[in-house]
């Protein structure tokens, strides 16, 4: 039977999970919330162009609560790629409702991650600032490099789309990750590029460079069906992506 999932957003990334979601034969795509009344009513599947049975109809906060559509359509998965206030909207109700929450906010303040913990009393709860599995392989590689030769000089390059405000959560991220200062942090804003995040290796002699590059926003949906897929059997409690992937590097 397949897992029932909830989409919160439906921007150009929003529609790129969808499009992957909708794609898979383990998850079923029932529904998708935002705010904009535009498209409201209308299958996500028939706008995106997919030859699907799941409806996946759009709905919007203006006309529609979020208590009306899970009272329809029960789900699973809340899967959230909207804005870092989105979290009210439906956090509350998803921990009553006892269903999973997969966040891929970039940023969320203190009141937010204090919320998510709360949340996670109640309910299986995963957070995630980039929820691309490549860029999370990237941070284990990285971290275990560190700890090979913690005194290796360390810069972080990260390139994205131009107009892209503030520095890349995932780069805080990673810098955060290998205890290093925000200010080797280099960033890049042009043109059209979806996201690339390279930590530099500064040996004597030799450098070593990690690289992830996201070549369509479809990795965000890749990876929040993987998270999906490994939060099945996860009891109540906050998850990352460094919960998901030990044991894979255990083995």
């Amino acid at each position: 039977m397949k897992a029932k999932i909830g989409l919160i957003g439906f921007g150009k990334t929003g529609r790129a999970v969808a499009n992957v979601i909708l794609r898979n034969k383990k998850f079923s795509l029932e529904w998708v919330y935002r705010r904009k009344p535009l498209l409201e009513n209308r299958s996500a599947g028939e706008f995106l162009g997919i030859d699907t049975n799941e409806n996946a109809t759009i709905y919007s906060s203006s006309h529609t609560t979020l208590d009306e559509v899970l009272e329809k359509q029960p789900v699973d998965f809340i899967i959230d790629f909207s804005s870092n206030q989105g979290i009210y909207s439906y956090g509350s109700i998803a921990s009553k409702k006892k269903i999973k929450i997969i966040s891929a906010i970039s940023h969320y303040g203190k009141k937010e991650i204090e919320l998510l913990k709360n949340l996670s009393k109640f309910t299986t709860v995963f957070w995630s600032p980039n929820i691309t599995l490549g860029v999370n392989y990237l941070l284990f590689a990285s971290k275990y490099l560190k700890e090979i030769a913690p005194w290796v000089d360390i810069e972080i390059v990260e390139e994205h789309f131009k107009g892209k405000d503030g520095l890349s959560g995932t780069a805080i991220k990673i810098a955060n990750t290998l205890n290093i200062e925000k200010e080797q942090i280099n960033s890049i804003r042009a043109g059209g590029i979806v996201g690339k995040h390279e930590v530099i290796f500064g040996f004597p002699f030799q450098t070593v460079r990690l690289i992830h590059e996201s070549i369509s926003r479809e990795a965000f949906g890749n990876g929040a069906l993987f998270v999906a897929q490994n939060l099945l059997e996860k009891e109540e409690g906050l998850y990352n992506f460094e919960d998901i992937l030990s044991p894979y590097f255990a083995a």
